[in-house]
């Protein structure tokens, strides 16, 4: 998983990405409020861990941002040096979902990350179905269907497909599609990514007038939406 980590004491942000990085995790360390906004501004991340305090944007202003830009059910882990009940109660409140206190524990970090991972992306069984409206993905069978037609599609496809529809609706980054896709091949070419998505707009119907768009962001990645009523449709076309 990606997880972005914002704390300005740089010993105590190596100690964190070296715990996470050892459950083989891929973090990405800030040392500034400002600098993780610009990067969550072209970037996407399975999680953020805030520190509470830091000089020039807190903890708490960047959490504010995210929860009113960013999807809803991103898992944001607090970390703070304050004990009091009244400032976890403000932390919590502001839409984080777990929160540490200082100092870290190796242990205590692995788990309560490895909780919020889990509730916000759910380990399927390799032969599970799994159901999106008209769309039905057979895991096992690497096998697309479509309101009762089958589509034939290749590993990759597959795999992106899925990818788009547990995250309908939040944009997501280049980079980010590409450590999830093609993480053993990071070096492919940038056309690959986008003939990939547009074979898969055309093969999986997500146009507007069946209800869903698939477009670029420009500038950051793709994003799938669900289109909500015939009249978004038309407007959209």
């Amino acid at each position: 998983m990606r997880i972005a980590i914002l704390d300005d004491d740089l010993s105590q942000l190596n100690f964190v990405c070296q715990i996470l990085e050892s459950k083989g995790h891929n973090c990405h360390a800030f040392q500034s409020g400002k600098e993780i906004l610009k990067e969550l501004h072209r970037e996407s991340y399975d999680m953020l861990i805030l520190d509470w305090q830091v000089p020039d944007l807190s903890g708490m202003d960047v959490l504010r941002w995210v929860r009113e830009k960013l999807s809803k059910t991103l898992p944001v882990l607090f970390m703070t040096s304050r004990t009091g009940e009244d400032d976890i109660v403000e932390g919590l409140t502001a839409g984080a979902d777990d929160y540490m206190t200082k100092p870290i524990r190796h242990s205590e970090l692995v788990a309560r990350t490895q909780a919020l991972l889990r509730r916000a992306y759910p380990v399927k069984n390799s032969s599970e179905q799994i159901v999106f409206n008209d769309y039905l993905f057979e895991t096992n069978a690497i096998r697309i269907t479509v309101a009762g037609e089958s589509i034939e599609i290749t590993q990759k496809e597959f795999d992106l497909a899925l990818l788009f529809f547990y995250n309908l609706g939040r944009p997501l980054s280049r980079a980010y599609i590409l450590e999830k896709i093609w993480s053993r091949d990071i070096e492919i070419p940038s056309r690959t990514m986008d003939t990939h998505v547009s074979r898969l707009r055309s093969k999986l119907h997500l146009r507007p007038e069946n209800g869903y768009r698939l477009a670029p962001v420009y500038s950051y990645g793709y994003r799938l939406e669900q289109l909500n009523s015939k009249d978004d449709t038309l407007q959209l076309a």
